[in-house]
């Protein structure tokens, strides 16, 4: 687990590489309100999420207001040394189903880690306003991607949530381990714990285990935190909004006004 965490705030960086498009397999889509109904399908999202994206140089900007009064990310040691070029798979592989409308033309990007305290702080303080405003309004989907940085854990935490997947529950599983959250490396991530957790919500623990024991997902976790290391994150949790040919970057906890000030930038253009 690393040591140190920065009071880092907002912030926007400049990424020279061009995202050209490239061919992503189909991908099954999670349509969530807050009532949990949800609809299954082909993804024809990632035919159009990005079309206008991938073929254009993608510049991360913003002018919103930086907030340093607190810390609000979990920093890691791990650093990128390779060369390889970010492309949208970068963004739209390793990742979770979508939640959220497949239509909408934001694209919410989320790199997390669950044992993550600043992650924890976001979904408590802000995830559910973005959902009611802008997820279940048709303006917004989400993806999440693993940047499993404090321990072993965390890995088996994100594990059991691509296999909860397999029950097509990942978000129900997903907000189960927040909702359960109690620290860092302390156990409360455990594999057991991880059962119980998945009992909450009606899992089959037994198709569960047999996924968690086969490693299905490790591969997926390992190039998630790939991804997220080429695109220059230390830690979590990190966000990319993109739309069209925009894409900006936060670090951090932000509050939830400044997600929607780029919404609602986004949506006027």
């Amino acid at each position: 687990m690393p040591d140190e965490k920065s009071d880092e705030g907002n912030t926007s960086e400049g990424i020279p590489e061009e995202i050209k498009k490239t061919d992503i397999d189909e991908k099954h889509i999670e349509v969530r309100s807050q009532s949990k109904s949800k609809i299954h399908g082909p993804s024809v999202f990632y035919g159009a999420v990005i079309t206008a994206v991938v073929v254009l140089v993608i510049t991360f900007g913003m002018d919103s207001t930086v907030f340093t009064e607190q810390e609000i990310i979990e920093e890691s040691i791990i650093k990128n040394d390779n060369d390889k070029k970010i492309t949208a798979k970068t963004f739209l592989e390793n990742v979770s189903p979508i939640l959220g409308n497949p239509n909408a033309p934001i694209t919410l990007v989320e790199f997390g880690d669950y044992q993550c305290h600043f992650c924890n702080v976001y979904f408590e303080n802000t995830e559910h306003e973005i959902i009611e405003n802008f997820v279940d309004t048709g303006k917004v989907r989400i993806l999440f991607k693993d940047f499993t940085i404090i321990g072993a854990d965390s890995v088996s935490a994100a594990h059991t949530a691509h296999c909860a997947d397999e029950q097509e529950k990942f978000w129900e599983y997903h907000d189960v381990l927040y909702n359960n959250w109690n620290g860092e490396n302390n156990g409360w991530a455990s594999n057991d714990n991880l059962l119980i957790f998945a009992n909450e919500i009606g899992l089959d623990i037994n198709k569960l285990k047999e996924c968690n024991a086969d490693g299905r997902y490790k591969s997926v976790i390992e190039a998630s935190n790939e991804d997220a290391r080429l695109l220059g994150l230390t830690g979590t949790p990190a966000f990319f909004i993109i739309s069209n040919n925009d894409v900006q970057k936060i670090i951090g906890a932000q509050p939830y006004e400044v997600f929607e000030n780029i919404f609602e930038t986004m949506l006027e253009k």
